[in-house]
């Protein structure tokens, strides 16, 4: 059990980050299958169900908030849900530290973006759609990669993590 502690959110981090750059989406289907993870491996995490409640109150208000700064058109859906099924597995008190995290390396990452766009983009990479996509400047920033890396800094500190490291 422990393994699957430690397994299930970095994969999805890092599939989630993949996916985002290199297809400017995050897929439903890992969203929801990342949120049903949640429930299915919670119970065994030894949590109250007021620490459980507050997991999902994380999960519940970046979903809110998520939905409101994807209706301003400042992310996108797929992130917006990322986020949310992020927050329910890291909950209220690591949340803040994952918000920041989140933010500094998304404004990195959107630098790093821009200035990639403001370069010629070289014959071989232009053949690469993902490539060629990233580099254009009517496309968005791939954020889900800047929340999947913020959500792997923060989880050495979760409770799945402490969880994980009391089973070994």
């Amino acid at each position: 059990m422990s393994m699957l502690f430690l397994a299930v959110f970095p994969l999805a981090m890092i599939f989630g980050g993949l996916w985002d750059l290199t297809t400017m989406t995050i897929p439903n289907l890992l969203t929801v299958a990342f949120a049903l993870a949640f429930a299915v491996l919670v119970p065994f995490l030894g949590l109250t169900w007021q620490e459980v409640g507050l997991h999902v109150a994380a999960g519940v208000l970046m979903l809110l908030v998520g939905m409101g700064l994807f209706a301003l058109g400042w992310i996108g859906g797929g992130d917006a849900k990322f986020i949310a099924a992020t927050a329910l597995w890291i909950g209220m008190s690591d949340l803040l530290a994952y918000l920041i995290l989140a933010s500094i390396f998304g404004g990195v990452l959107t630098l790093l973006i821009l200035v990639f766009r403001s370069m010629p983009l070289p014959l071989f990479m232009m053949r690469q759609d993902w490539i060629a996509r990233l580099h254009d400047r009517k496309e968005g920033i791939p954020y889900g990669v800047a929340l999947a890396i913020g959500g792997l800094m923060v989880f050495p500190q979760t409770v799945w993590f402490a969880a994980a490291a009391h089973a070994a």
